[in-house]
């Protein structure tokens, strides 16, 4: 059984509203308090469920993170027909390369990737700006769903049907992506992957949210003890080690993808259907949580906006500053970590010229060096009392740090362990951000409108990756383009957390989840005494952390 605390409904009087500090009125209130109220949450979340969330992120993660940015690319690539023929093409790269010698199937498959060989109405674009179409498109559509089901989410209604039908609509356009042998019919098949798992991104995200609500408010003895409360030491915690999780499964198709092309030339598209297919399975694994574990978690605690404001109950968000700027911090970070991965696999395929199996040594560091390093960071938060947007902060830098590096090195001849050692640091900068630009956005977050700040979470993240996927593929050839524009990217995001008024704390006060002192004052600085173990996931069936 899980463990349960008492839960009160109340409706919210006149300076008793759970965002009132002080007696005075918050600016961060809703217009609508008269349909508010005060409501402590009551189960905390088992090993099981928790367990179970890792899982969907273990199956999902590496769908906008590989699957579109690679696979896709790969596939259609394998339909391109160059016009010129092995040894003319050997020539023009001896020319563009600084006669650098390169193994005529890496040439091959770099020029298909690169060179626009898609004619579409006078227009002619490669095989990575095709994909880059096609998920853009796939983004908007998702823009109008994501805010018609962030009301049902909040609602606490049909969140199993919505998690598992996303899941369903991603995997049905993964199963027959070498079926058609024409360029086109990836548009529709791409779109629907990226709407997919920006929908199920932004139900899982809300899941979590869930799971959090327990530790919002502190009881009484809580108060005594601390003035701040555990939420933030364990959505961090939770964050970290999803992230970790998610690259293992991306890690595991990058795997498959090295092993695949690997085949002879004239069965690359048969074998790339397999990895196609193969990520939609696990991604279809991951529903097991959706149906066996979160139907038993009780949401029916918070209450929503009435029915005359379904419309704008997405827009909620633009009241909470700190959310807002949490928002930007993940657009961008997510912009940089894309642009560096497409630019720089590119980069070490095309102008390097590494070995096939240098590549998949760059993949695997990439995606299981933040199996060690973001525990390892976990522990150094709890015991230097990192808030997540410091930590967000050391992201930003790493990712300048391998952007920077590239920038000015870009001319040098590397050697495959340079590249080891950036895909290490590159890696551990790519879950940093993911992980709290998360946890930051939730905790912004009211309850009640979880859904609604999931759903602007899910795609402002899901169009970063679009945009820096965009500019990767567009500067292809061009490392100093996508990688200066990371660059540029990580330094933006330092001065909008810096200097932009954003704090995790902050955003908390404005959601309701932080309590007073006697004094009045807000503590930013999270209790050791409640990480880990003894932040209320004290139980036998509670979480062990």
């Amino acid at each position: 059984m899980m463990e349960k605390e008492v839960v009160t409904t109340r409706p919210v009087e006149a300076n008793s509203h759970p965002h009132h500090y002080g007696g005075t009125k918050s600016s961060y209130d809703d217009d609508d308090d008269e349909y508010n109220e005060e409501i402590v949450v009551g189960e905390k979340p088992s090993r099981l469920e928790v367990w179970g969330w890792y899982v969907y992120e273990l199956c999902s993660y590496m769908v906008q993170s590989l699957v579109i940015p690679v696979v896709f690319p790969l596939i259609i690539s394998q339909l391109q027909q160059l016009s010129t023929d092995d040894e003319t093409l050997r020539h023009q790269w001896i020319n563009n390369h600084h006669g650098m010698p390169c193994p005529q199937k890496q040439i091959l498959l770099y020029s298909k990737l690169t060179k626009r060989t898609i004619n579409i109405t006078g227009s002619h674009l490669s095989s990575l700006e095709w994909t880059s179409i096609a998920w853009g498109g796939g983004l908007l559509l998702a823009a109008p769903i994501l805010g018609f089901i962030s009301f049902h989410l909040d609602a606490n209604q049909f969140y199993a049907i919505i998690t598992a039908a996303a899941t369903g609509v991603g995997v049905f356009f993964c199963l027959p992506a070498g079926f058609f042998k024409t360029t086109k019919i990836f548009i529709p098949y791409i779109a629907g992957i990226a709407l997919a798992a920006t929908v199920a991104s932004t139900a899982h995200t809300h899941y979590l949210a869930l799971m959090l609500r327990p530790y919002g408010k502190p009881t009484p003895a809580l108060r005594r003890r601390t003035r701040f409360f555990p939420r933030l030491s364990i959505s961090s915690w939770f964050s970290l080690y999803a992230t970790a999780f998610g690259s293992l499964g991306a890690a595991i198709v990058s795997s498959l993808t090295y092993h695949m092309l690997r085949e002879p030339s004239d069965r690359n598209l048969l074998s790339l259907w397999v990895v196609s297919i193969f990520s939609g399975l696990i991604w279809l694994a991951g529903v097991v949580h959706v149906v066996l574990i979160s139907p038993n978690r009780s949401t029916t605690t918070c209450s929503v906006s009435p029915l005359s404001s379904r419309l704008y109950h997405s827009l909620s968000l633009f009241k909470y500053p700190h959310a807002i700027g949490g928002l930007v911090g993940v657009f961008l970070s997510s912009f940089a970590t894309m642009s560096i991965f497409t630019g720089g696999v590119l980069f070490v395929v095309g102008q390097l010229c590494m070995r096939p199996l240098h590549l998949l040594y760059l993949w695997l560091v990439y995606f299981l060096f933040p199996l060690v390093s973001l525990p390892l960071l976990q522990i150094m938060q709890h015991f230097m009392r990192v808030n997540s947007v410091k930590m967000q902060i050391l992201g930003f830098l790493l990712s300048m740090f391998s952007s920077g590096s590239g920038f000015y090195f870009w001319e040098s001849r590397w050697r495959w362990s340079h590249l080891l050692l950036f895909g290490a640091v590159q890696g551990t900068a790519t879950g940093l951000l993911h992980a709290f630009g998360r946890v930051l956005v939730l905790n912004c977050a009211p309850c009640g409108k979880e859904g609604a700040f999931s759903a602007w979470y899910g795609w402002v993240k899901s169009v970063g990756l679009c945009v820096g996927f965009t500019v990767g593929s567009v500067a292809a050839g061009r490392i100093r383009a996508s990688l200066g524009a990371a660059f540029c990217s990580g330094i933006a995001g330092i001065v909008v957390l810096l200097f932009g008024n954003v704090s995790d704390v902050g955003g908390a006060v404005a959601a309701g989840h932080v309590a007073e002192d006697n004094s009045g004052d807000i503590s930013e600085r999270p209790s050791r005494s409640h990480v880990g173990a003894s932040s209320g996931l004290d139980s036998k069936e509670s979480v062990s952390v």
